[in-house]
């Protein structure tokens, strides 16, 4: 579908607007993620779903040509 003149204007004026908001916007996140660490440094409720030495991937799940393992009936 087609835009009307003024729904480019439109469309333009918001993209500036938010180009401009974003650097603001993106201290307010860093402020808040410094603050919220700097309150609460031991997030004792956080446990990553996967270590870091057990990250998956998908290279290694499969190989090329290979198919994927299946698993063994449970009786």
């Amino acid at each position: 579908m087609h835009e009307t003149p003024q729904q480019r204007i439109w469309r333009d004026r918001v993209e500036a607007l938010i180009g401009l908001a974003a650097p603001m916007l993106d201290l307010v996140l860093n402020a808040g993620d410094r603050v919220s660490r700097t309150l609460a440094p031991g997030d004792s409720d956080y446990y990553p779903i996967r270590a870091p030495a057990e990250a998956f991937e998908l290279g290694s799940a499969r190989r090329d040509g290979e198919r994927p393992a299946r698993p063994e009936p449970v009786d």
